[in-house]
């Protein structure tokens, strides 16, 4: 009795404080809702600020930041903000930065086999083909084992953008028989440095900025970036008029967005799936966002800049082929290379199993777009 008789005054009394001041009420009846302040991630680009895949970039943070609903926030940096473009993964894997956009061919230099997730072998028909070789194919089990075991980074990884073939490049002069990229100073990145080297040219890797300064003064005799609307913003026009397109040294390429393995961890896991679908979202987009853009910036290169806009020559392109043979073979059997050996044999292979089949499907199943297009389109 003599409890009761205590502890019901007081229980009333909160009630009544409660219903008075409505506070009391609330937490009572939802003690689950989330009072977290915004959680911002700096999110740092490998790209010019003017650059469309900047603006990709931007595509992805901005899905993230609007549904996150305020409680999870990307702040967009471009290229050099904080570190240079082929310093992102050490500055997002040491935590200087929280993540990043780029594309796996950055870090080839760390090891070889980065290349294979983004300028592989022209044994994918296309970049989605590459990207659901990696989603479904197992290139996500080998490229966890790359990040985690072989070069050991502290970073989680999202593939995400399927690129179309990139071009040749720009020159000079064109590019008529594989004998005049001897002795060509040339930019590129990757698995296509070594390709080039191959066929004999003086490679240079340099990040998206700083090509059209090296191309202006000499320091290089030929480069490729990516595509039509990258390549006229930054201003490659206006240093050569030789744009040649088609080429196998990077057929399929994607993007990938880094986050810091432990502040990825770190977020409710409410805000890692949305990370990981305004990847997938953000895929999507741009697919069909460059379908428009990278023709129309073709054209008006053409129309009113003056650039010849050449297709790479038949002997150029087998002549590649032939030199992708000579880099794989190369980097499957020589152990003293990095990443050489059974790491790179070991993903040659997976991908070689998928293409064999997804390739085969699409080539026995699809029509050619060449007659379809050409009958209603061909006379204009």
């Amino acid at each position: 009795m003599t409890g009761s008789t205590v502890e019901a005054p007081a229980r009333r009394g909160f009630l009544k404080a409660a219903a008075a001041t409505g506070a009391g009420v609330a937490v009572l009846a939802t003690p689950n809702v989330s009072r977290a302040q915004t959680t911002t991630l700096r999110f740092q680009s490998t790209w010019p600020q003017r650059d469309i895949f900047h603006e990709f970039a931007g595509d992805f943070v901005k899905r993230v930041n609007d549904m996150a609903g305020g409680r999870l926030r990307l702040e967009l940096l471009a290229a050099g903000a904080v570190v240079g473009a082929f310093q992102l993964l050490d500055a997002v894997s040491a935590g200087t930065l929280d993540g990043g956009h780029g594309v796996p061919a950055y870090w080839f230099g760390k090891n070889k086999a980065f290349s294979l997730f983004g300028t592989s072998p022209p044994w994918f028909g296309d970049a989605n083909q590459l990207l659901g070789w990696y989603h479904y194919g197992g290139g996500e089990a080998l490229y966890n084992e790359l990040l985690n075991e072989h070069v050991k980074v502290n970073v989680v990884s999202f593939m995400t953008g399927p690129m179309p073939t990139q071009p040749l490049g720009w020159f000079k002069n064109p590019i008529e028989r594989p004998e005049q990229i001897r002795g060509l100073k040339y930019r590129t990145v990757g698995l296509a440095a070594d390709l080039f080297a191959e066929l004999g040219a003086a490679v240079v890797s340099l990040p998206g900025g700083e090509i059209v300064p090296a191309l202006e003064r000499g320091v290089i005799d030929g480069a490729e970036f990516n595509n039509p609307s990258s390549d006229r913003v930054l201003g490659f026009p206006d240093v050569a008029k030789v744009y040649m397109i088609q080429s196998f040294h990077q057929r399929t390429e994607s993007f990938e967005v880094l986050f810091n393995k432990g502040k990825f961890a770190a977020l409710p896991a409410e805000h890692q799936a949305i990370i990981k679908f305004a990847s997938e979202s953000a895929s999507a987009d741009m697919s069909w966002k460059l379908q428009d853009r990278y023709s129309r910036d073709l054209l008006a290169m053409a129309q009113q800049q003056g650039v010849q806009v050449r297709p790479t020559p038949r002997p150029v392109l087998d002549a590649q082929l032939a030199a992708w043979n000579r880099v794989v073979q190369k980097y499957e059997g020589d152990a003293s290379a990095p990443a050489a050996g059974p790491f790179f044999k070991k993903v040659c292979d997976s991908q070689r199993d998928w293409c064999r089949r997804v390739g085969n499907f699409f080539l026995r199943y699809e029509a050619s777009p060449v007659i379809s297009y050409n009958h209603f389109f061909g006379a204009r």
